[in-house]
């Protein structure tokens, strides 16, 4: 997607770590959640950067064999639109407020919904699943507000919209790498290189200038005039992800019924690739 959780990947395939390590990666760009998951489901990519509920999903209505083997850094910036003069959570009744279904657009926004006292039956909830055109939206007036992930939300208060709150605020943890189980079982060792390439791309970042780099960041979206202002994610080498936020990500689904009650989380992380010991690493 094009997000900053990923920057690590791209840091250490940009500078020649993967080669180092003997690993040909080929990172795919998507512009929403669904053509992700399509593309994941049909095979056409071995893992996928994910958050909580759209990996139970792929899990518990498409019967998708898949693990979880690492957290990633990320957060989303709920934008209001310049024209909508909102500047408080409760002004957000009756507004239109853009998701991308069953993801944490979505989960995120009902969770600040129900910080702010309002219901989602309040609101308009248009399901508009890609990125870019959830920006180009706010800046033609036709949404309220939407979260956005960085470089989207940068852009979109260079262009005059403002954040309210971030997921990191809300204290919201939701991203993750996901492989399927073919993968696992036949590339184990690719994607034993793939983390420590991670890791040592998270070292890079936190021992380089962002001069030397900032390049990176404008070849996945970043316009050059932003990559000195963006606030990137505080990353941090691989930990292991986490059955808490999985665990709730579970009950607000089933709470909105969009998986089956009898729905339980079934080896959902492979815990086999981060020792626990790796897991507290900074």
């Amino acid at each position: 997607m094009p997000t900053l959780e990923g920057l690590p990947y791209y840091i250490a395939q940009k500078q020649g770590i993967y080669d180092s390590l003997g690993l040909k990666l080929t990172i795919f760009p998507f512009y929403s959640a669904n053509d992700r998951d399509a593309a994941f489901q049909t095979h056409q990519v071995d893992g996928i950067i994910t958050d909580y509920s759209s990996a139970v999903i792929l899990q518990a209505n498409h019967h998708t064999n898949l693990r979880l083997i690492q957290k990633n850094d990320s957060y989303f910036c709920f934008i209001v639109s310049k024209e909508s003069n909102i500047n408080q959570l409760k002004q957000l009744k009756e507004k239109n407020i853009a998701v991308s279904r069953n993801t944490i657009i979505e989960y995120a926004t009902d969770l600040l919904l129900d910080k702010a006292g309002i219901k989602s039956s309040e609101i308009n909830k248009p399901e508009i699943g890609q990125i870019p055109l959830r920006l180009q939206m706010l800046d033609f007036n036709q949404l309220d507000a939407s979260f956005l992930p960085d470089p989207a939300a940068s852009v979109a208060m260079d262009n005059g919209h403002c954040s309210l709150v971030s997921t990191r605020e809300l204290d919201i943890d939701f991203t993750v790498t996901a492989f399927s189980l073919k993968a696992l079982n036949e590339k184990r060792r690719e994607i034993e290189l793939l983390i420590t390439g991670y890791n040592l791309g998270v070292g890079y970042i936190k021992t380089h200038p962002q001069k030397e780099w900032e390049q990176v960041l404008v070849e996945i979206g970043v316009p050059e005039n932003l990559t000195g202002l963006i606030a990137l994610p505080a990353y941090k080498k691989a930990t292991q992800p986490s059955p808490e936020a999985i665990e709730k990500a579970v009950n607000w689904l089933k709470a909105n019924h969009r998986i089956p009650k009898s729905y339980e989380e079934n080896n959902l992380i492979d815990t086999t690739y981060i020792h626990s010991q790796l897991t507290t690493m900074q």
